[in-house]
């Protein structure tokens, strides 16, 4: 077992030794989602690093940060190939619901297809409070976990030849666009993904270099904390504080466990 792989399994919790099984991905899905934090504060702090094993390994394993969409899925990636899976990743566009139109900062989103059985499956592990938690079939049919229902839908567009809808528990009422990503340009080389980085820390549009967001889900819902608020998701009850900065880095290292 390698460095990466060890690290993985204990940053989520899992035992060492204990075969992965595509029927056992859900499990592994939930614990990632519950310890590895979906934030930007390397990005707000100008602190980024190049997008290699090593730095992502050292990073989100080693330092027990957490990251964006090209950094937790790029890791996820890794230890699904460490663990034997037929996995590639792939780029997309977030849809944007307030201005009803896909994002313009071009195939910011990365996320994760793997091969099991000859059908084809979606992970995602960088999508904010929007997770799947299990592997979503290409095939259009439903899932559902405890954060929602999630399924993709084929299309053509300049986007790409999908789509992932999603119905967020205690959010949706109505099917929603999560963003469109391309199956046709399989990605195999992270260093890709510096272009992104590049693109998200340095855009104007982006919104991820205007102030610290860090996320991630819990066994009640979801936690939010910005520099301004801190918001929680209890059972489908959502409650907003505002806050000051010595409360911000007080949540920080309450709920993230990161000090700053």
């Amino acid at each position: 077992m390698s460095e990466l792989n060890d690290l993985f399994r204990k940053r989520i919790g899992f035992p060492e030794n204990e075969v992965i099984t595509f029927e056992t991905l859900e499990i592994i899905l939930e614990k990632s989602a519950k310890a590895i934090p979906f934030e930007n504060l390397c990005i707000i702090d100008n602190k980024k690093r190049e997008i290699t094993t090593e730095n992502l390994t050292n990073k989100i394993l080693e330092k027990n940060e957490g990251g964006l969409c090209y950094e937790l899925n790029s890791i996820f990636y890794l230890f699904l190939i460490e663990n034997g899976f037929n996995a590639a990743l792939a780029r997309g566009v977030v849809y944007n619901h307030a201005a009803q139109s896909y994002l313009t900062l071009g195939r910011t989103h990365v996320t994760i297809l793997i091969t099991h059985n000859n059908e084809k499956y979606l992970i995602d592990t960088g999508f904010g409070g929007n997770l799947p938690l299990k592997p979503v079939p290409l095939n259009g049919e439903a899932v559902t976990s405890d954060n929602g229902e999630f399924r993709i839908k084929k299309v053509n567009s300049e986007h790409g030849d999908y789509i992932l809808e999603m119905k967020l528990k205690h959010k949706d009422t109505e099917w929603k666009i999560g963003y469109a990503f391309d199956s046709r340009k399989p990605i195999y080389d992270i260093s890709e993904f510096n272009e992104i980085q590049t693109v998200i820390a340095e855009h104007p549009e982006s919104s991820f270099n205007k102030h610290p967001l860090i996320t991630r889900l819990t066994d009640e819902g979801n936690v939010t904390l910005t520099n301004t608020s801190f918001t929680q998701w209890v059972d489908g009850l959502v409650t907003k504080e505002e806050i000051d900065t010595p409360r911000y880095k007080e949540l920080l290292k309450q709920h993230f466990d990161i000090k700053q």
